[in-house]
């Protein structure tokens, strides 16, 4: 069966990013999607849309986490992916756990498979989105916890090795 273009990008499986950005004195969160560059020296690009907020924010401070999602964490998943918008505090109204990260200001979301500490190295507009080249500076895992990832527009647990 052939698919529409609009389609073809919800055949890519991916991990749920919670991408969080900012301070104490200004913050936000939404889903997000990455993909590795390079191993070696840890650099990922990140993609978000002109209008979010995160991304006004990620412009101010020049950093962002990557909250890897854990199956736990699916709610909270959906409802940062359906919510946009400048005028609500997400964390305070979906009651989302935040921690300390170690190198950036950007809050870590408590719960996650792994929080991944990013400082932005350059940008480039696609379209109505914006694709930011990062650096990986710090991250922690938590190998009790089982990542979430994303496929067909529906949630997975990524739990079980096949090969």
């Amino acid at each position: 069966m052939e698919k529409s273009l609009l389609q073809s990008t919800r055949m890519l499986p991916c991990a749920v990013l919670l991408l969080t950005a900012g301070s104490k004195e200004a913050k936000d969160a939404m889903t997000a999607t990455a993909m590795f560059v390079a191993e070696s020296l840890p650099l990922l690009t990140i993609s978000l849309a002109k209008s979010s907020t995160c991304r006004e924010l990620i412009e101010k401070s020049g950093e962002c986490m990557l909250n890897v999602a854990s199956t736990g964490q699916g709610d909270i998943a959906k409802k940062l992916g359906a919510t946009h918008g400048r005028d609500t505090d997400k964390f305070q109204e979906f009651n989302i756990p935040t921690e300390k990260a170690s190198k950036i200001k950007a809050p870590a979301i408590a719960g996650s498979y792994a929080h991944i500490e990013c400082k932005i190295i350059t940008s480039h507009q696609a379209g109505n989105y914006i694709v930011y080249l990062a650096e990986v500076v710090a991250c922690k895992v938590d190998e009790t916890k089982v990542p979430l990832v994303w496929h067909n527009n529906k949630y997975f647990s990524l739990e079980k090795e096949v090969a």
